[in-house]
């Protein structure tokens, strides 16, 4: 009796979904083909174009060993490359000498070289974004107990801002004549300006004709004792830029500061509603005690409103974050940067910030020196200038003269080094208040007569400046305001009617 045998149709296998990263061969082949004819597309997509950024390995070996013989002045030929391939590779079913004619006998003209060279980086680019996001999702279902969310933030945060800055198509070396004409754009830009400056101007005149105004990537120090004005000083810039600030479209839509600035603002002493109440106080011209203590009349507060209304639209943006470090400080300012804009950055104050706990551990002098580069290559990163609060140490106090010197900044070795101009900010007044002699005597007149000539003044000591001159900036200084101002010159003055 036969047996039946029941053949049972096996399940069919399920289909299996999966993206292959983003890449294009023929891209690939195209150009490299271009410069195995004509050595000249190299040079169209060198400065930007790299062995890593092709997907497919061979290509990434064609074009390391095309790029070193053609920096060496010879040719790169399939003739002269074949002998740096591995003989025993096979390249679709070709021998390398074969695959490498083929490039070169189905290549296209040089003219498109550039064009496949950024096609080819751009999809590098993507499947880097693609690396990033995979690893935080990795990062994130993986992490051990003692690893904060935030850290990850702000090492994704960092490799998104470092792969846009390296995404950009310019960089490398410059012809002198390119950079001989930047320098005159610069030049007739500063001519064209308002006040005639290469930099931001912080509406005081006098320290921006010393400085230039506030100069890109410059780290700018501001220190000075407790009660000085430093704050103060600060904010005073701060509104000074951002209420002058005008933009205008370029033709990519983003927008191109013509005056003025943004301006990011990092109180880490001070809270936002503070650093407000200051700032309406200096422009509305009533005292900020009487604002807290609501000591105010009907014309005040129509003031205060008037104020308030017209200074909602300027672009300066506060951070209150108190004890922050200074990678979580970068982060935010990219941040802001990338999604606001950002011209010039403020941190009241330095020794607030924190370094990592390493440095910590290896102490305060070390923890501070990691700060103030942190906040160099900041400035150079976002290119834009940083004005940095620091307090200085007690040593001033006991000097006759209390004007301040760089030997005064408090861990002075790193912020000396790394600071591109050091401003000291001292006001004799608050000094001479302080020390008042016995009323009715000799000293006391003599005392009067100095506080009267010191009453309202503060001088702006530029003790270091890398591109300039150092020297004093004379000031008014309403302390009932806080506000500083350009002292009154007969210059300045109109002319008097005979």
């Amino acid at each position: 009796m036969a047996l039946e045998l029941t053949v049972r149709k096996a399940a069919p296998e399920p289909e299996i979904n999966y993206r292959q990263a983003p890449h294009n061969i023929e891209a690939e082949q195209a150009l490299l083909g271009a410069i195995l004819v004509n050595n000249e597309a190299f040079y169209r997509v060198s400065d930007f174009l790299e062995p890593k950024h092709f997907f497919e390995p061979i290509h990434q070996k064609i074009y390391e060993v095309s790029a070193s013989i053609i920096r060496t002045g010879k040719v790169a030929t399939p003739v002269t490359l074949k002998t740096f391939l591995p003989p025993d590779i096979d390249v679709a079913g070709l021998t390398p000498p074969i695959y490498l004619a083929r490039l070169a006998a189905e290549a296209t003209t040089v003219i498109n070289a550039n064009d496949y060279g950024r096609t080819i980086y751009d999809l590098a680019t993507r499947r880097d974004l693609i690396r990033i996001g995979e690893d935080m999702v990795n990062v994130a279902y993986d992490a051990p107990v003692d690893f904060a969310p935030q850290t990850q933030i702000e090492d994704a945060e960092r490799r998104l801002y470092e792969l846009a800055e390296v995404g950009r198509y310019d960089g490398g070396f410059l012809r002198f004549s390119d950079a001989l004409k930047d320098a005159v754009d610069l030049a007739s830009k500063a001519y064209q300006r308002d006040g005639h400056l290469s930099g931001l101007a912080t509406g005081l005149i006098d320290l921006d004709h010393l400085m230039g105004g506030l100069q890109s990537s410059d780290l700018i120090i501001v220190a000075g004792r407790p009660g000085m004005g430093k704050t103060a000083l600060a904010t005073n810039i701060a509104y000074n830029i951002a209420v002058d600030y005008r933009g205008k479209p370029r033709p990519d839509g983003s927008i191109e500061t013509v005056t003025g600035g943004i301006v990011g603002f990092f109180s880490l002493e001070m809270s936002a509603e503070q650093l407000a109440t200051r700032i309406l106080s200096e422009q509305t011209e009533i005292p900020s005690s009487r604002v807290r203590r609501g000591d105010i009349s009907e014309s005040d507060f129509s003031k205060l409103a008037a104020a308030a209304q017209t200074m909602q639209s300027i672009p300066l943006f506060i951070d209150e974050t108190g004890g922050i470090s200074i990678a979580q400080l970068a982060a935010r300012a990219r941040r802001l940067k990338r999604q606001r804009g950002l011209d010039v950055m403020i941190v009241d104050y330095l020794q607030l910030l924190s370094g990592s706990s390493r440095r910590a551990q290896e102490g305060r002098v070390q923890e501070v020196t990691e700060i103030t580069t942190g906040l160099k290559a900041l400035a150079k990163d976002l290119a834009v200038p940083i004005i940095a609060i620091s307090q200085l140490s007690r040593q001033v106090e006991s000097r006759d003269d209390k004007r301040p010197q760089l030997s005064d900044l408090r861990e002075s070795g790193s912020i000396e080094q790394d600071a591109d101009v050091v401003l000291f900010v001292f006001r004799e007044e608050y000094y001479l208040k302080n020390k008042e002699p016995r009323d009715g005597s000799e000293e006391w007149f003599k005392w009067e007569a100095d506080l009267k000539a010191a009453e309202n003044r503060a001088e702006i000591i530029i003790g270091k400046q890398r591109h300039g001159p150092t020297g004093t900036v004379k000031l008014s200084f309403e302390a009932q305001f806080t506000r500083f101002n350009n002292l009154a010159r007969e210059e300045r003055l109109p002319e008097r009617t005979r």
